[in-house]
């Protein structure tokens, strides 16, 4: 690898690891280095698209983002649904009130139908649930 390669590779993993500690802290630890063994180069493409080139990108704020991430796992049948729950806590932290996720799950119905639409709210109810205990 040429120094500014490894340069490039070195700041997109500290950047993915102040992600991971602030989206989910149990991701903190996760080595990507890792996973070269198996897959040589796939830790570097892997960086590259999740936090160089698709959420560093300008043009989209967070919770923007978060809220078109949800959309796509409701739509999915929310089938995912720890990954609903923390994207759904993820952007209730950078700003998107309960409305605007709810109206997210709701426009998804469209594609999703109405049994993915209501198992995403139903999934978010209990968030919102979980939220107000703590």
């Amino acid at each position: 690898m040429s120094d500014a390669f490894t340069k490039l590779f070195a700041q997109m993993l500290a950047s993915s690891q102040e992600m991971a500690r602030a989206w989910n802290p149990a991701l903190e630890h996760f080595d990507m280095r890792a996973m070269e063994k198996l897959v040589p180069v796939m830790p570097a493409d892997m960086l590259e698209m999740w936090f160089g080139k698709t959420f560093n990108r300008e043009g989209l704020d967070a919770k923007t983002r978060l809220l078109l991430t949800i959309g796509a796992i409701t739509v999915q049948g929310a089938l995912a649904e720890p990954q609903l729950r923390m994207t759904i806590r993820q952007a209730l932290a950078v700003g998107a009130t309960k409305n605007e996720i709810a109206e997210t799950i709701f426009q998804m119905s469209m594609f999703g139908g109405l049994p993915a639409m209501q198992k995403a709210l139903e999934i978010a109810q209990s968030v919102y649930a979980e939220e107000n205990e703590e």
